[in-house]
């Protein structure tokens, strides 16, 4: 069985462009279930993140899960297949064990993939499509994630984006304990961007949520106020700072929702960060005077802030991880085998029952056991080594190869 990880992720794709292949979370197992249909795919995973949509599959053909991507989000593999990489078995491990350990992250050697990675697993697991390979090749990622993170400083001075968002904030209003900051979604990110910026005191936080209870909660840790997500139109002007991460499939807030705000805002300007692939914030906001609009790709340039203090261990860490991806690749070669060696004791033990059952006769025939027990330990002799006895006679005077092969595997001293 071949592993293979097909993807794209921002190196590769533009935000526009990834957020037409993400996958909603509640549609996950789902989309498993119709890809491990095919009759190529025998294991898959699907990792889905605002920086990255990648497939890890066991399977025979990597063309097959390309055209899956594109028509499950109908679109011709022809405009898809620019922005995808295909990796080969070694580089798809190589690339696991990348990403796991935040080297293929946006922000070098961030935390968060490592979680996603695990809630990816947690969905193969519960779709049926996470067989023993890709099972053993994720836990062999953790593993190899937390060894970099241990041993490496690959996680020392990260810049988030929630930090980066807190410090274009600053650049637009120098004041943030006067500013109220509006928190659209419940999740991780969210969290993470409330913290940071309840750290600089803003006059007022507040959280909208599809689910207004999950806002509450938040609300009540931040000592905030809470909405519910349908309610943003009557509010949103309220607010001069919005930070949006949900998982919603279709923009939340549109240019005429912002257009109204302005207005009442009587233009005084609104600092937005879309977190969200796809976007929760329409594009076109951007076009808007007063409103300045950030997305995940335009806080690049800031998450790089601190990226030398961390370049030195990148070599560390690389190093640790191609020593793993030469053991992975060698379990996986180990497993190739295993069939044969089923298949060899399968007919060892069929010749052990067949000379066990001719004994037990002639027993009950009441032969002597002593001879009945050499004609056992012969006849089972016997039919072990007639195969390799055989071929050996077959041998050409001037091939050594089958001789030594077998001189190995009996340890015969004359020929070590």
């Amino acid at each position: 069985m071949q592993l293979f990880t097909l993807g794209l992720n921002h190196q590769t794709a533009p935000i526009a462009m990834r957020e037409r292949v993400a996958f909603a979370a509640e549609r996950l197992q789902m989309a498993l279930a119709e890809l491990a249909r095919r009759k190529s795919v025998q294991e898959a995973a699907i990792l889905s993140t605002c920086n990255r949509t990648e497939l890890y599959c066991a399977a025979g053909e990597p063309r097959a899960a390309l055209d899956w991507l594109a028509g499950y989000h109908a679109l011709n593999p022809s405009d898809l297949s620019p922005y995808t990489y295909t990796l080969p078995q070694a580089d798809a491990v190589r690339h696991a064990f990348r990403v796991a350990s935040g080297l293929d992250s946006m922000v070098l050697g961030e935390p968060q993939i490592l979680g996603q990675m695990k809630d990816a697993v947690r969905t193969a697991e519960a779709a049926g499509t996470l067989g023993t390979t890709l099972h053993k090749l994720f836990q062999r990622s953790f593993a190899v994630a937390k060894e970099v993170r241990t041993n490496t400083a690959i996680g020392a001075n990260v810049v988030s984006m929630a930090a980066a968002s807190v410090r274009l904030a600053e650049r637009i209003f120098p004041a943030l304990p006067e500013r109220k900051a509006l928190f659209i979604g419940a999740g991780e990110m969210i969290e993470l961007c409330a913290t940071h910026f309840a750290a600089r005191h803003p006059a007022l936080m507040t959280f909208a949520n599809r689910t207004l209870e999950r806002a509450e909660a938040l609300a009540q840790r931040y000592s905030a106020q809470a909405v519910a997500l349908r309610e943003l139109p009557e509010h949103v002007h309220e607010y001069d700072i919005v930070i949006s991460c949900t998982a919603s499939s279709l923009p939340i807030l549109g240019k005429g929702t912002m257009e109204r705000a302005i207005r009442l805002r009587r233009h005084r300007p609104v600092f937005m960060v879309d977190l969200a692939v796809p976007r929760d914030i329409e594009p076109e906001v951007a076009e808007l005077d007063d409103i300045f609009l950030y997305t995940v790709d335009d806080l690049l340039e800031l998450v790089r802030d601190g990226l030398d203090a961390r370049s030195s261990a990148v070599e560390q860490a690389e190093a640790i991880i191609e020593s793993q991806v030469g053991n992975f690749l060698h379990w996986m070669k180990s497993r190739e085998i295993v069939p044969l060696i089923r298949q060899l004791r399968d007919a060892a033990e069929e010749a052990r029952r067949h000379e066990v059952d001719r004994a037990l006769k002639a027993l009950a025939r009441g032969e002597d056991p002593t001879a009945i027990l050499e004609a056992l330990s012969h006849g089972i002799t016997n039919k072990l080594l007639h195969a390799p006895t055989r071929a050996l006679h077959h041998v050409d005077e001037g091939d050594e190869q089958l001789r030594e092969l077998v001189a190995r595997l009996y340890h015969l001293r004359g020929h070590d």
